[in-house]
């Protein structure tokens, strides 16, 4: 062997080493059963590194397949009812007469926000009463957990590891905690935010009411909301409700739930 040839053949070498290299670092498997979540967590921390703390991946390793979640991820049945059987099974009635009384209730605080946000007291109480009837069920299932899970579930890995990414990064905040606790998809608080939204558009601890309230105004004055403009479906503020959930039922029952609220 010539030494050009010793060298190209070293190049080569070397560029398939780089190869092999970078493959291991971006070898997190997704998988569709408890089997190989371990596995993944292991992967998933190499690949992390230098994006996340050491001591956020620590927590991430203590995490658990979270069975509760996949059960929840598999069974969202309810979209696909009729605008009036999911407004039964919600209990539209009581979401209105509740979130009439709490307007009135809390006057100054939803105008405080319509002032700065633009944003009615209506929508924001008709999504805090379906998110967590008004903060009374807002989910036991660990959060790191749970977005740790859909991460690694193949169904929507993508989405859920941008989640994941921003959870860790609420740790490293004191936002928080290994043992925080919420809703089966990672959502936290009255209203139910999932982690990428906690940071882009939380006002505060979501816990508190009025935090809740005012980070929900802010996500959907960034999602397009014009002060004073409509928002049942065709009108300019519709958009934005269609950027808080994809479902088509559950955008026009906090459209139709919120005007009912704001019209009392």
């Amino acid at each position: 062997m010539t030494d050009k040839m010793r060298r190209q053949t070293l190049a080569v070498a070397a560029i398939a080493g780089l190869a092999f290299s970078a493959g291991q670092v971006q070898a997190a498997q997704c998988g569709s059963n408890a089997a190989g979540f371990e596995t993944w967590k292991r992967q998933f921390s190499e690949e992390a590194r230098g994006r996340a703390s050491a001591a956020s991946l620590a927590a991430l390793q203590n995490t658990t397949y979270s069975t509760a979640t996949i059960s929840a991820d598999r069974g969202q049945h309810s979209f696909k009812l009729s605008l009036e059987q999911f407004l039964a099974k919600r209990g539209g009635p009581a979401i209105v007469s509740r979130g009439r009384a709490l307007k009135r209730q809390n006057a100054a605080l939803f105008d405080s926000i319509e002032q700065r946000y633009g944003v009615p007291p209506g929508p924001l109480l008709a999504i805090w009463g379906m998110e967590t009837g008004f903060g009374a069920v807002r989910g036991n299932v660990n959060t790191l957990s749970a977005v740790a899970t859909l991460a690694y579930d193949c169904r929507r890995s993508e989405y859920f590891t941008d989640q994941l990414y921003a959870a860790l990064t609420l740790i490293d905040r004191g936002l928080l905690t290994p043992s925080t606790r919420g809703a089966a998809h990672g959502e936290v608080g009255h209203t139910q935010f999932l982690p990428k939204n906690v940071l882009a558009y939380g006002t505060g601890d979501l816990n508190n009411v009025g935090a809740a309230l005012s980070s929900t105004a802010n996500f959907l004055k960034a999602h397009g909301w014009r002060a004073g403009a409509g928002y049942q479906p065709g009108e300019p503020n519709f958009a934005a409700i269609q950027g808080w959930n994809a479902a088509p039922v559950y955008e026009r029952a906090i459209a139709l739930l919120g005007r009912q609220i704001d019209n009392d």
